[in-house]
């Protein structure tokens, strides 16, 4: 089947989907297929408790609690069918029977952090049937062999604080926001704070427990290396549902240190952020130095409307404060860091600080799962390949000034380290070697939405002779619609770069109907 005829033949289905339901009672289509739920559950009572639709009170909290990104919280946002919050494996396999027999399209919860929506379930354009995977969520860590395993459902946060509670020698290289669902989170890549150590979270799974299209539980060794490799950076809800992930432990010493200063235009910034990227993608690997530029209103400002910019500097370093002074004096003194400005602490005890909240703050609060903000917001992410000259930096900032302060968010993650060792084949993510840094551009819609999405594409456009080319890059879990969706592939080595055309072939031969798909699911291959 050729590309065309493949997108004909989704539309085909999409129209019948429609008819169907526009044909049938409001409750007729759903009714039958939680029936065939129902009917194929070994307990019966159980999975009917598992299952809602709009009429069930709990329907709008259980949907709305894993959206961060309030773009997808609106009355004008497709909402699900049905709702279904498995306990069992088993009911998921008997969730895929029943999406095929209905042709119910099913998109898949394990993340809570998509930008756009659709690979989280917000922006479906036919009725569809969510499965969250949020009641699958159990940790199990064995301390002997330095593994774990995880299931999808848990969130970051949930994994830290289970490792922590059987050793504090160990760790994991996952994200910062520790609300972030593990399962959405590991099969897009994900990275973090240990990064430029020990590589993507992708880079340390060892197996994994994955239901295929025909409801089969398969293991590594079952499924094989080609999907293997696909499902880890290549978005797993492209090819079927992961249950859980065996993941490799990292380790970790008994004191890190972090910090998280400030400079602004008044202080340099610009000649400290031209530094920054000289020397933060060769830091040592045991260093993470990331930064996040903004503009605000300030006093200091020499600025007539009081704005300037500011630049929050973070770290990690897997060590003591005493060492980290010492390195970041040698190699970076512009930076002015003094002993006050760090705090010693365990990694677990780091983990709440990269969330956002302060040295200090005990660990509990990554296993609350609403303690972080949601916003409406506008993401684009690209990669780094060349230095960006001060003249330019400058022009950056002055895009900045030109919108409300602290309406957006420019964020700077620094490679190197692990991520250049790594082959850009080893999994689907490519982004490696060559790259000095990740960037991502946010920008918050509460007002002015469209002037705003006017401005994250002029600045996009800016940074051009700076980034990626050929194609130009995006990183897979910062979703971007504006890239092009499945009416083409043209978006695909984006992402992907050389490894789409394997994705597409792991596709082809593990889903070769095309039943997992959203608006940029890996396509089958033409014929």
């Amino acid at each position: 089947m050729t590309y065309s005829l493949l997108c004909s033949s989704v539309f085909i289905f999409l129209f019948a989907t429609f008819a169907w339901a526009a044909s049938a009672s409001n409750d007729e289509y759903p009714k039958a297929f939680m029936q065939c739920l129902i009917s194929h559950s070994s307990n019966s009572t159980s999975m009917s408790e598992l299952i809602y639709t709009p009429k069930n009170s709990s329907y709008a909290p259980i949907l709305q609690v894993s959206i961060n990104n309030l773009r997808f919280m609106t009355a004008k946002t497709p909402k699900p069918l049905v709702i279904f919050t498995p306990v069992e494996e088993s009911q998921v396999q008997t969730i895929i029977f029943c999406s095929k027999k209905f042709d119910m399209h099913v998109r898949v919860r394990s993340g809570g952090h998509d930008f756009e929506g659709f690979g989280q379930s917000y922006v479906a354009r036919v009725p569809f049937v969510l499965l969250d995977m949020t009641n699958l969520r159990t940790v199990m860590v064995n301390v002997k062999d330095g593994t774990a395993w995880v299931e999808s459902g848990a969130t970051i946060g949930e994994l830290y604080c289970g490792i922590a509670e059987k050793s504090g020698a160990l760790g994991f290289p996952a994200g910062l926001w520790t609300n972030v669902g593990i399962g959405g989170f590991i099969s897009g890549g994900g990275y973090g704070m240990m990064t430029r150590n020990y590589g993507l979270a992708a880079d340390n799974v060892i197996d994994a427990r994955f239901v295929n299209v025909n409801g089969t539980i398969l293991s590594r060794e079952t499924m094989g290396e080609d999907l293997f490799w696909a499902i880890r950076g290549g978005g797993g809800s492209s090819f079927g549902v992961v249950l859980s992930w065996k993941i490799k432990l990292v380790s970790v010493p008994e004191i890190v240190t972090v910090f998280r200063i400030v400079r602004t235009s008044e202080e340099n910034a610009a000649d400290i952020f031209h530094r920054w990227q000289e020397v933060a993608p060769r830091f040592p690997k045991d260093l993470d130095l990331k930064c996040y530029v903004q503009s605000i209103v300030s006093n200091s400002s020499t600025r007539q409307d009081g704005k300037t910019i500011r630049i929050t500097f973070e770290s990690l370093y897997l060590g003591p404060r005493d060492r980290l002074l010492v390195l970041i004096r040698e190699r970076f003194p512009e930076l002015g860091l003094e002993a006050e400005d760090c705090s010693e602490m365990s990694w677990i005890e780091s983990g709440p600080f990269f969330s956002n909240h302060t040295a200090g703050t005990s660990p509990d609060i990554m296993l609350n799962r609403t303690a972080l903000p949601k916003f409406n917001f506008k993401g684009k992410s690209d990669f780094a390949r060349n230095i960006i000259p001060r003249e330019a930096i400058k022009g950056m900032w002055e895009m900045l000034f030109s919108v409300a302060p602290e309406a957006a968010l420019l964020q700077f993650t620094p490679y190197g380290g692990r991520m250049n060792e790594i082959l850009e084949s080893a999994i689907p993510f490519p982004h490696r070697a060559g790259t000095l840094y990740m960037i991502y551009i946010g920008v918050f819609l509460e007002k002015d939405a469209s002037q705003r999405l006017k401005w994250i594409d002029s600045l996009y456009e800016y940074l051009r002779p700076y980034v990626s080319r050929n194609p130009r890059a995006a990183y897979v879990n910062y979703l971007d619609l504006d890239l092009g969706n499945n009416t083409s592939s043209s978006w695909g080595k984006r992402y992907f770069k050389s490894n789409f055309r394997r994705l597409m072939q792991v596709k082809t031969v593990a889903d070769p109907e095309n039943f997992f798909w959203h608006e940029q699911s890996i396509p089958t291959l033409p014929a």
